[in-house]
């Protein structure tokens, strides 16, 4: 049965089988191996309903702290498994800014997978009040204008904890001006996030 409980809440185990799906996924595609789907899916711990929730999902590659990676998709398009594994294989290699994840490299990555919450418009009547709304190190942040739009998860508070600077660098990152966002022109939205980390 289908689930499109955008909101799903995943406990530690859970998220940590997501993080080893993401991982498995891409050591499969660099040994070659195309069919990865039959397998993941059908581990029994896998198995439980909540996996196949809809929800936005991320995964984020580092190494030694330095981004390696990150893709993901803002709508729930597809379940939780499918959007870790796709993402997964698209932040190793068909990140833009970066080359082809390598085998040697794998063994060196930090794998983070984010699951989302369905966002949600933000309504504000002016700059100020836009930063007074914005929940530093909880909220994620949609810009967008047209068809033009760029996020920053909640992590990225950690690197841009002032949000006048993380507004400015998300502004950049949607190709719009660095100040765009004091001329209260763009459309803002918000969502939250469980994030896991690889257990050391």
């Amino acid at each position: 049965m289908e689930n499109n409980n955008s909101n799903a809440r995943f406990n530690e185990n859970q998220g940590q089988l997501l993080v080893e799906l993401a991982r498995s996924t891409i050591s499969k595609k660099l040994v070659g191996e195309s069919d990865q789907t039959e397998s993941d899916t059908q581990s029994p711990m896998l198995s439980d309903e909540i996996f196949q929730a809809h929800c936005g999902t991320f995964v984020t590659l580092k190494i030694r702290g330095q981004l390696r990676g990150c893709i993901g998709n803002l709508t729930a398009t597809e379940s939780v498994l499918e959007g870790v594994k796709r993402n997964a294989i698209n932040a190793a290699f068909h990140d833009p800014r970066f080359a082809s994840l390598t085998a040697a490299e794998l063994d060196r990555t930090e794998i983070e997978v984010s699951i989302l919450t369905s966002p949600q418009r933000l309504e504000y009547r002016d700059t100020q009040d836009l930063i007074q709304k914005l929940r530093v190190n909880v909220d994620g942040v949609i810009l967008r204008k047209g068809q033009a739009s760029a996020t920053f998860l909640p992590q990225v508070w950690e690197q841009l904890p002032r949000p006048e600077d993380f507004l400015t660098h998300l502004c950049q990152k949607a190709g719009f001006s660095p100040d765009a966002w004091k001329r209260s022109e763009l459309e803002v939205l918000t969502y939250q996030v469980q994030n896991f980390e690889e257990e050391q």
